[in-house]
């Protein structure tokens, strides 16, 4: 996930075990380029509850988890949906 590159690599400089407050304090500023818009660390990891991490890994998760609808693209969307018995589905197109 190329959006969280940044965060990431801010997350791998700290020792751990570390809280969500001394992360959001540490990294909270760090921008994260979303497809729609953009967020920080501290936006992300403030829509979780408050836990200690373990590692660089767990930060990075729970940041991911945090992120809000700005980190997809068409809201809804999905072409892999399987068509209902009885239905006509889409023509498939090739992008």
């Amino acid at each position: 996930m190329r959006m969280m590159t940044d965060a990431a690599e801010a997350f791998e400089a700290h020792e751990y075990p570390m809280t969500t407050e001394e992360l959001i304090e540490a990294d909270g500023d760090v921008t994260l380029e979303l497809p729609n818009g953009t967020e920080t660390v501290a936006d992300a990891l403030s829509r979780s509850a408050p836990e200690t991490f373990e590692s660089a890994e767990d930060a990075r998760l729970t940041a991911c988890a945090g992120l809000s609808s700005k980190a997809i693209g068409r809201k809804g969307y999905s072409d892999r949906d399987p068509v209902c018995m009885g239905e006509d589905g889409p023509d498939e197109v090739s992008f």
